[in-house]
């Protein structure tokens, strides 16, 4: 039997690849639900960072604001995800919808 691993071990892990975490977080925003995609971003951010005093020093926003924004009920401004983002070393993009277009 192997060893217990604790899931946020692996999450930091796997985290540790930008493109791992640009991968999740992109299926989580493919997924249309706003609360699961900052509760996505809130994973990324814990385990890249290591929380969110060091995501807050990281970003230069606010602590209790990031514990607000990448709450399921958060509402982040543009700007805010632009740095949240930068600071984990991942930018915003927009692409061609191939369905729509």
């Amino acid at each position: 039997m192997k060893p217990y691993r604790p899931y946020s071990e692996h999450l930091k892990e796997a985290f540790a690849d930008p493109e791992e975490a640009a991968f999740y977080l992109n299926t989580a925003i493919e997924e249309g639900d706003k609360e699961l995609f900052l509760i996505a971003l809130r994973n990324v951010a814990e385990a890249r960072l290591g929380g969110m005093s060091k995501l807050a020093e990281a970003t230069g926003l606010n602590r209790e604001s990031l514990y607000r924004m990448l709450s399921g009920k958060g509402n982040p401004e543009l700007k805010s995800l632009d740095r949240l983002l930068h600071a984990l070393g991942l930018k915003i993009a927009v692409q061609v919808d191939e369905d729509a277009a």
